[in-house]
Order: structure tokens, then sequence, then C-alpha cells
């Protein structure tokens, strides 16, 4: 029998990276999963890939940033497989264009707040009423290492800094109900989006304009765990959503390789 056997799960962003092969990961341990994708041709190959590998996945086209959008979808997921047991809210991104506050254009703020702290509430918002339905469940969002600390893209950490202090107010309003809420920080994950982005990191390192930057990247290289897998933050997914994290609630888990945590010495 599967760790998550019988649940029923939806993953925001369930078309690529670390949410697909989060849902590949539920599918295996025996949950139905819903994958929430604005991307339809992601979506869709997403939802073929687990039911190819013998899981039960259903894509729907979702707009996460969009009240009646979500509803729409929730209400789908629950029409479908009769309940919900675990919502993960995995979509965002940062901007290119986030720039230092007094830089910034206003709408680069509003579009970064929208994906990465508006959408986990709209998540929750609709789906919380069918988790008390089904006596429980779990919440888990995501954050970001630079939630957990200061950040050369100022729209980006302080959604993902809203996002810990949100999972942790969920934890407290809905611990009566046998519902739990828990975010999940990574670092640099190889996801396809990651791996173009960093592609040309020599580039990076020689002439980046940013010096913050190139300091970031050559640390990097210090750290033995900087650089993840999707499936390592998937594995961590499914732990939160299965019952054996039933103690575990509130809390915010840096899947970073340290990088949040201390500062690793170059041998010298």
């Amino acid at each position: 029998m599967g760790r998550m056997n019988g649940k029923v799960a939806f993953l925001t962003g369930g078309g690529a990276g670390i949410a697909r092969a989060t849902a590949r990961a539920f599918a295996r341990e025996g949950a139905k999963v819903a994958l929430f994708e604005i991307d339809v041709d992601a979506g869709r190959a997403a939802e073929q890939q687990i039911r190819a590998d013998g899981g039960d996945a259903l894509f729907i086209e979702t707009d996460v940033t969009q009240d009646a959008s979500v509803r729409d979808a929730v209400e789908k997921t629950v029409d479908a497989y009769g309940r919900l047991d675990v919502i993960m809210n995995c979509a965002g991104g940062s901007l290119q264009e986030d720039r230092p506050v007094h830089e910034m254009d206003l709408d680069i703020w509003h579009r970064t707040i929208a994906l990465n702290l508006l959408h986990p509430f709209l998540c929750c918002r609709h789906a919380i009423p069918h988790l008390i339905a089904a006596n429980g469940g779990s919440i888990i969002n995501f954050s970001s290492h630079l939630g957990l600390k200061g950040s050369e893209k100022p729209a980006y950490a302080a959604a993902k800094g809203g996002i810990v202090s949100f999972t942790q107010t969920l934890a407290a309003q809905y611990a009566g109900y046998g519902i739990r809420a828990n975010a999940i920080a990574p670092a640099i994950v190889r996801t396809e989006r990651s791996i173009k982005r960093w592609e040309n990191t020599e580039w990076l390192l020689a002439e980046h304009p940013k010096p913050a930057a190139r300091a970031r990247l050559t640390m990097q290289s210090l750290y033995p765990f900087s650089v993840g897998e999707p499936e390592h933050i998937a594995a961590l997914a499914v732990f939160l959503g299965s019952d054996e994290s039933r103690m575990v609630t509130g809390t915010t888990i840096a899947a970073d390789g340290g990088r949040s945590s201390y500062i690793k010495v170059a041998d010298t």
C-alpha cells in the first residue's frame, strides 16, 4: 500500500518542474492528483505521463491568480474524485524585472505578489472547506530560501516571506479541523526553467552586472548540496502530504542545502 493511498491532491503548476515531479511521486504512492496548470500542452503532457505510469491524474486548465478560475478548478477536482485531502501550492517564480524598490515598476510588484502570494490564498480559500469535510488534510505551500532572508529581488522575497507567516497562520487557525499546514523553501532546483536561466553560468560569473549575483554564484560552488533535483523536493512533499508527518505543522522546511542556515568557508 502506498504512503498516500486513497488521498486526493491538487498541485498548482503541475505541468512542469517541482510540481510535475511531485505529482508523479504522489501518484506512485497511491494518490489521485489534479494538475492545475495554465500551460495546456504542459498540463496534458504531465497528465498523460502519470497515466502511462499507471497513476490517476486529471489536468485542469487554471489561472491561479484569478479567483473564479481557482474556484472552478477546485470544484472540478472534487466532482471528479469525491473529496480533497492535500493542497500543494507550487506555482510561482520571480521576474527578471524585480528591481530595487525605488526602480521597480508597480506592475512587476503586483504580478509577483499575485503569482506567489495571492495564488496560495485563493487556493486555500476555496479548498479548505473540502479539507474540513474530509476531516482533515495537509496544505503544502512553497516559500524560497530568498523568503528567509534579504534578497536583491524585493517583490519575490516579500511574497515568499509572506508565505512563511501565512502558513503559520493556517496551521493555527485550522488545527482544530485536523488540517496541517507547512511550507517548503527550496534554493536552486534543476527544473527546466532554472536550467535555461543558468545555462550560461560562465558568462554570469565573469560579467554579471550585479556584484552580489556574482558573489552568490561563486558561493554556490562551496555548498555540496546547493543544487537540487525536482525529485528531492518531491520526496519531502510526499512526507508532508502523507500521514507520516502528522506531528509536523506550522513549519517552513529549508530544502536549500544549508544556504539559509550557515556559511561554509572555503578551504584555505
